[in-house]
């Protein structure tokens, strides 16, 4: 599906459905779309997989039919992986994110970006260094999907085309990037969106991109430019590249993108691999 997002390209959902596991969930507009989507009827949103969560959100669901939806885009696309939902999310079965790494690295001409707030089960899942997804392998052995295990022993680990981030809202969260710094990956990636506060604690070391942005939406909690401009300088210090996609307000767009006169819109290299 396309989208507005202005860092990616694409939304591909193979799971939907979360819940919320700290502040930066309190306004989240995957619960808000979710809702508007069920209440017009849409199936996808339906408790038509597990309708539990560990807390106020909308329940897990995970959807074969759109493992292949990636297989039929021929053009290049820079694909964020699961918009409505996180794939590493405790009711998501190893053996299905397993399916969705066979998907991607089946399909190399995309890039494919994977954003978690539960790093630690990332990091369980796709391994160190040493161990890049054998957990992936083993789970997919296990269940009797061959073509998936066969799959994901020959691809190269880490996978160059998936790169894997978590988000960190406020500094009780940055602990966050330690899992993620471990964890086998191309490219790893900080979500600072919502930003709730500022970051002394964080830690740029290994992380190539990161994302800054504030609140959108009714309610939205302001967002301090000293946050922002401390971040940006440290990316520049640091080497990392920096992207700030909006200052937020009511509406995602009511503050525009601008940073000290200039927007930035600034990637990681595509074949780096963070250190």
């Amino acid at each position: 599906m396309s989208t507005a997002i202005e860092w990616t390209e694409e939304t591909w959902n193979p799971t939907t459905g979360c819940d919320r596991i700290s502040d930066g969930c309190d306004n989240c507009y995957a619960l808000t779309l979710a809702k508007r989507l069920k209440g017009m009827g849409s199936a996808k949103y339906q408790t038509d997989g597990d309708p539990r969560t560990s807390g106020p959100g909308f329940g897990i669901a995970t959807h074969a039919d759109a493992l292949t939806i990636p297989l039929s885009w021929r053009k290049p696309r820079t694909v964020f992986v699961n918009s409505m939902s996180d794939l590493f999310h405790a009711r998501v079965p190893a053996t299905f994110v397993a399916r969705v790494f066979a998907v991607m690295a089946a399909t190399p001409q995309h890039t494919y970006q994977v954003l978690t707030k539960r790093p630690e089960r990332m990091l369980r899942l796709v391994g160190e260094e040493i161990d890049g997804g054998v957990a992936l392998m083993e789970a997919a052995e296990a269940a009797g999907f061959e073509s998936v295990s066969t799959a994901l022993y020959e691809a190269p680990w880490p996978l160059p085309n998936v790169w894997l981030g978590t988000s960190i809202e406020s500094d009780d969260r940055t602990g966050r990037a330690c899992a993620l710094r471990s964890t086998n990956a191309a490219v790893r990636f900080i979500s600072a969106e919502p930003l709730l506060g500022p970051l002394p604690s964080l830690d740029l070391t290994g992380i190539a991109w990161l994302i800054a942005g504030g609140e959108s939406g009714p309610g939205a909690r302001p967002m301090d430019p000293a946050w922002v401009r401390d971040l940006r300088d440290r990316c520049q210090a640091s080497g990392t590249a920096f992207f700030f996609k909006q200052w937020g307000g009511r509406t995602p767009k009511a503050n525009g993108r601008e940073l000290d006169g200039r927007t930035w819109d600034e990637y990681p290299t595509r074949t780096a691999v963070a250190a």
